[in-house]
């Protein structure tokens, strides 16, 4: 039997697994069905320019497993009109209660503008569509005439009797505070530690204060891992990953937060994180590609996920 989560009852201490963007889409199905019989609660697609769409890997994930769910990490709301994204949403809702995490966020700058997409507000626009999107999947029937949307009289046809929650993957203040306001729950990128999250906390519930919302609000973080009693096999693997995400994120390269080392190193970091506050952690296997699936399995092992 498929669950029936609501959006207020996805469960704490969650782990997931994220299908890594080089892998070729024939991998997909092989992956999901070992993270699930290995326990894992969750599995991940993203959606980069060039690689695979979001909506269409969440679909095949979803129909190769019975018991996981999946999380697309994330949809840039810039290429999506909120109501085609509500259609597709809710028909795999519908048929996979309870099992869909769907993400919304801004997209990466430089590749919204290099299709023509760029909006007159990305604030205004990925609020806008997060109402949208919350109020169709819940049966509402919309109609807005907002700073970047205008959508006359709409309303779903097939609505999910088990409503999704909808996800913002964002990274200012500005936009930490727009999620508190009107999402779901935040998606908060790798090299995300302790520090950081309870920064990016403080913003999100400005927002959740300032229009009196005081439900769950999920925190979901990408954390790079690698298992290697090799420390000096784990560090060439991690340090160019950790240089990335410092200069992405602007923090000192000590303060990127990755899950690598010994087996039981790597288990102690992601219960660092669960015992921050984060409710979900999804690992991103890093090093050589073909290592990625024995990692995959040896990561989980670490974690007392075993298939």
């Amino acid at each position: 039997m498929q669950p029936t989560t609501s959006r207020d009852e996805l469960p704490a201490r969650s782990l997931g697994v994220m299908f890594d963007r080089d892998r070729p889409p024939e991998q997909l199905g092989q992956a999901v069905q070992y993270c699930e019989a290995a326990g894992a609660d969750e599995f991940w697609v993203v959606e980069d320019l060039g690689w695979a769409g979001g909506v269409s890997s969440a679909t095949a994930a979803l129909a190769e497993t019975g018991r996981i769910r999946v999380g697309i990490g994330i949809c840039p709301v810039p290429l999506r009109n909120p109501a085609l994204l509500a259609m597709e949403l809710a028909f795999l809702a519908r048929r996979h209660p309870g099992r869909l995490l769907p993400g919304v966020g801004h997209g990466v700058p430089d590749w919204i503008r290099r299709l023509g997409a760029a909006p007159k507000s990305a604030l205004a626009l990925l609020e806008e569509n997060i109402q949208v999107l919350r109020g169709l999947l819940a049966g509402e029937r919309i109609a807005i005439d907002g700073r970047e949307l205008h959508i006359e009289d709409f309303q779903l046809t097939h609505v999910p009797a088990v409503a999704p929650p909808i996800f913002t993957g964002v990274l200012g203040p500005k936009s930490l505070e727009l999620s508190g306001r009107v999402a779901d729950g935040t998606i908060l990128v790798e090299g995300t530690g302790p520090d950081l999250l309870r920064r990016a906390r403080g913003h999100i519930d400005r927002g959740r204060d300032a229009v009196g919302r005081t439900g769950p609000h999920r925190i979901t973080v990408f954390c790079p891992a690698y298992v290697s009693d090799d420390d000096e096999a784990a560090r060439a693997v991690s340090a160019p990953v950790a240089r990335d995400f410092s200069a992405f994120l602007g923090i000192p390269l000590e303060e990127v937060f990755l899950a690598v080392g010994s087996a039981e190193r790597v288990a102690a970091q992601v219960n660092a994180l669960w015992d921050a506050g984060v409710d979900s952690v999804v690992l991103r296997p890093i090093g050589p590609a073909d290592d990625q699936v024995e990692q995959t399995s040896r990561t989980l092992a670490a974690l007392g996920r075993e298939g």
